[in-house]
């Protein structure tokens, strides 16, 4: 099935590593994909995706053309339609969206109705290219506000947000019944993500405290207290890893270093994992070629938090 997704502005390249896991993406724009869509039952579980919707057709983002590929698809709505149009990343179509929309619904056999319709069109132009599509999939976006770590029974400040936690889990690839391991698992967020999209999800932490805590946030998780450069797992059992890496002054390091500490994790987490699965690792500063040492880089991306984080992200195989 050939979809549109309608991605998240959050960042350039991460909801497209997210794709990867309904998919092949076959054409990319700012903030829009083309995808074969070889998973549909994954969908639900994105979060940098706005919506998904069956490919009808593209075309330039002229007003002509987008007329045009209307006429030729002589699209008739079973039962009653909206028409939408979202304009995206310097669209190159300078009619007003309500004027695109009319076009749309002029050319569109059946009834409109605006207020809970049948079916959805959607035309999103992104930069000198539209894309029709018939909606399918609405991501619910609003369920990661409503898992705001700060209510959660136990918190602890610099936890990672539900959405890029749950994106981070997306790109590990990790499927339903799948372990998914997060060797500093810190308050369970990771865990938590992997559990809801029906993985199997362990964290292990050297701090007591965070275990406790991981307990407290993931009743269905298993933790349990490790070093990650010596974990208690055997080899090649785990199907994929994410996990962000420690840093900072105040964080207890059995290891010694972060540099010891890095490598050795990286070298135990190429130890457990499954042969040709991966491992998606975040951290505060490049460590491609040292993580290029351990396991094959498959992508990296960084993120700006704020002034002083810059997030850093590497897609790494067994």
């Amino acid at each position: 099935m050939k979809v549109i997704a309608e991605l998240s502005g959050e960042h350039p390249g991460l909801p497209f590593a997210e794709l990867e896991l309904v998919g092949e993406i076959l054409e990319r724009r700012p903030q829009v994909a083309v995808v074969d869509c070889r998973n549909p039952e994954s969908l639900p579980r994105l979060s940098l995706t706005h919506a998904v919707s069956t490919y009808l057709g593209e075309c330039e983002a002229d007003i002509g053309s987008f007329a045009r590929m209307l006429k030729d698809l002589a699209l008739v709505a079973e039962g009653t339609y909206a028409a939408r149009v979202k304009k995206v990343a310097g669209c190159n179509l300078a009619e007003p969206v309500p004027e695109l929309e009319r076009l749309m619904g002029s050319s569109i056999g059946g009834r409109v109705m605006l207020k809970n319709p049948d079916s959805e069109y959607r035309a999103v132009c992104s930069g000198d290219r539209c894309y029709l599509g018939r909606l399918i999939r609405r991501i619910d976006r609003p369920s990661f506000g409503r898992r705001r770590p700060g209510d959660r029974a136990f918190f602890h400040p610099g936890v990672m947000m539900p959405r890029m936690a749950r994106a981070l889990v997306n790109i590990s690839l990790v499927r339903a019944g799948e372990i998914l391991l997060d060797p500093f698992c810190g308050t369970g967020g990771m865990v938590l993500e992997a559990e809801l999209v029906g993985a199997q999800g362990a964290g292990s932490d050297f701090d007591p405290v965070m275990v406790a805590g991981s307990r407290k946030n993931v009743p269905g998780g298993f933790f349990f207290r490790a070093d990650a450069t010596a974990l208690p797992v055997r080899n090649s059992c785990i199907h994929a890893v994410a996990t962000d890496l420690p840093y900072g002054q105040s964080v207890s390091i059995a290891a010694g270093s972060i540099d010891t500490l890095y490598t050795g994790a990286l070298e135990e987490i190429r130890r457990v994992l499954v042969p040709g699965r991966r491992a998606v690792v975040v951290t505060h500063r490049d460590i491609s070629r040292q993580a290029g040492e351990v396991m094959e880089v498959v992508a990296s991306c960084s993120q700006r938090v704020h002034r002083s984080l810059t997030r850093r992200m590497l897609v790494l195989r067994k």
